[in-house]
């Protein structure tokens, strides 16, 4: 079965029931895709703290995950450490409705990747089905432009996962199951890059409390 085909239970009880199962399942695999997580969340400490950019994609409830990824960097995941550059694509509306109203819907994302992403970057798609075309599109565009490609999808095998330069497929066998491993990733994410971080970049608050201004330049008139 596909993430949106098993039946749904009747009453908050057997569906709680029955979503309990399914998080197990998913969760086992998650686990035995651990070493995937660790590995990524190294090369982005890499990534970022050479003044590389994440960006994360997603349709959705994967648009809430994908700002939920940006929102840990940019703030904090647990310990205090400076911030991290990092742009949830599907949080820029007007960029997506522009894109989508000049230039198709497959789009949306691509084109946002084409202009905010440079070699070495890190791209992170979410989706559940692992064949959004428009996020089909930004993983093409992506590997195209030099970027590391990195996939959270539901069950495997899928397209996104064949275009992503590595990937964690959830084995759950329905939407919600899938999204809610998928929050499990993202957070473990963050704690293997907070792991790989340098030092001195787990700073106690913001580095430039004590800093002086810079000196205001005059505009010529």
């Amino acid at each position: 079965m596909t993430a949106t085909q098993l039946p749904a239970p009747t009453g908050a009880p057997a569906w709680v029931a029955q979503h309990r199962t399914e998080l197990a399942d998913g969760l086992a695999g998650l686990q035995r895709d651990a070493h995937i997580v660790e590995a990524w969340g190294r090369v982005l400490a890499e990534r970022l703290t050479a003044g590389g950019r994440l960006l994360a994609v997603g349709n959705g409830g994967s648009a809430a995950e994908a700002q939920h990824l940006t929102a840990e960097l940019v703030g904090r995941f647990l310990a205090e450490r400076r911030p991290l550059s990092a742009i949830s694509l599907c949080a820029e509306s007007s960029s997506v409705t522009a894109i989508v109203n000049d230039y198709g819907t497959d789009e949306m994302f691509a084109r946002q990747v084409e202009a905010h992403g440079r070699p070495g970057d890190v791209l992170v798609l979410l989706s559940t089905s692992g064949a959004s075309p428009n996020v089909l599109r930004a993983a093409e565009r992506g590997r195209r432009l030099g970027l590391h490609v990195w996939g959270l999808t539901g069950p495997a095998p899928n397209p996104l996962a064949a275009r992503c330069e590595s990937a964690v497929a959830v084995p759950a066998p329905t939407t919600a199951a899938v999204q809610a491993i998928h929050l499990v990733a993202v957070h473990a994410l963050c704690a293997a890059l907070d792991a790989h971080l340098p030092a001195a970049d787990r700073s106690p608050g913001p580095r430039d409390v004590a800093a002086p201004l810079p000196a205001l330049r005059e505009v010529p008139a």
